[in-house]
């Protein structure tokens, strides 16, 4: 063999074994939650229906028990992990939790971070205002002496100054009612809040308390999320939304939790 063509067989040799050892040091994350017996679940600190603490001391909710039947599938524990909204995403990139599961909605700029699964529900998001609000419409309140409430970090925040820019937009940092206490207790004006969970929110305070508007302000592909790099992982929860679907226990939960308010009766 030549001196070049050895050089060649080499080189050729040498990134060979580069490349094996990078995929060796490459760790498949649904390999490394089947070995360590657990998965690790970023969650909303409070927010129903998708994840919340109930009246029981439990954590449960929609998204919550989809990832108590992931485990259950997975063959291993579950262990969830409370995050304010703006916490979310932080706290999956820095693995301190393998998924993220909450009602969010896979926005192009969050997918520059993160990779979305198919969404599981798609939903919009609408105002709401404190009964007999003279607020009626969208126009009503895109003006700047309107205060609107969102949660800092949420999509409802974009919505908001797209569909009212006029309107001064207020953040709240936290989760769960913690804008919508804003507007009953009268610091705010309008909310804004996904339609799948508002009215699970107005439950929270006496009949009557809020009037939830009709206008649709959005589209709200709601998905789970994984770090980029965990490819496996992201086709196995796509493929587990498949075959539940296919068995029932998909809109089983969709009914109890989303479709009507059955589980405030239990929770």
């Amino acid at each position: 063999m030549g001196t070049k063509r050895r050089g060649t067989f080499f080189l050729a040799l040498v990134l060979a074994l580069v490349l094996g050892l990078t995929a060796a040091v490459q760790a498949d994350t649904l390999e490394e939650i089947i070995q360590r017996g657990e998965l690790r679940v970023a969650v909303q600190t409070q927010g129903p229906p998708f994840s919340f603490v109930d009246k029981n001391g439990e954590r449960t909710g929609s998204s919550v028990e989809f990832c108590k039947m992931i485990a259950q599938e997975m063959g291993v524990k579950v262990v969830f992990l409370d995050f304010d909204w703006d916490g979310l995403i932080p706290a999956l990139l820095s693995k301190k939790a393998d998924i993220l599961a909450a009602d969010m909605t896979a926005k192009l700029s969050r997918a520059l971070k993160v990779s979305f699964t198919e969404p599981f529900y798609t939903t919009s998001q609408v105002m709401y205002v404190k009964a007999g609000s003279p607020i009626k419409t969208v126009a009503d309140a895109n003006k700047p002496e309107v205060t609107v409430a969102t949660l800092l970090g949420s999509s409802y925040t974009d919505v908001a100054r797209k569909a009212m820019p006029k309107a001064t937009i207020k953040e709240y940092k936290g989760g769960g009612n913690i804008a919508m206490n804003a507007v009953v207790a009268g610091h705010a004006d309008v909310g804004v809040a996904d339609l799948s969970v508002v009215h699970a929110m107005a439950a929270n305070y006496p009949e009557g308390t809020l009037t939830v508007l009709p206008t649709m302000l959005s589209y709200d592909p709601l998905c789970f999320a994984v770090r980029p790099e965990d490819r496996h992982l992201l086709e196995w929860i796509n493929l587990f939304f498949d075959w539940i679907r296919a068995d029932g226990r998909y809109e089983q939960n969709m009914e109890y939790w989303i479709k009507t308010n059955a589980w405030q009766a239990d929770h």
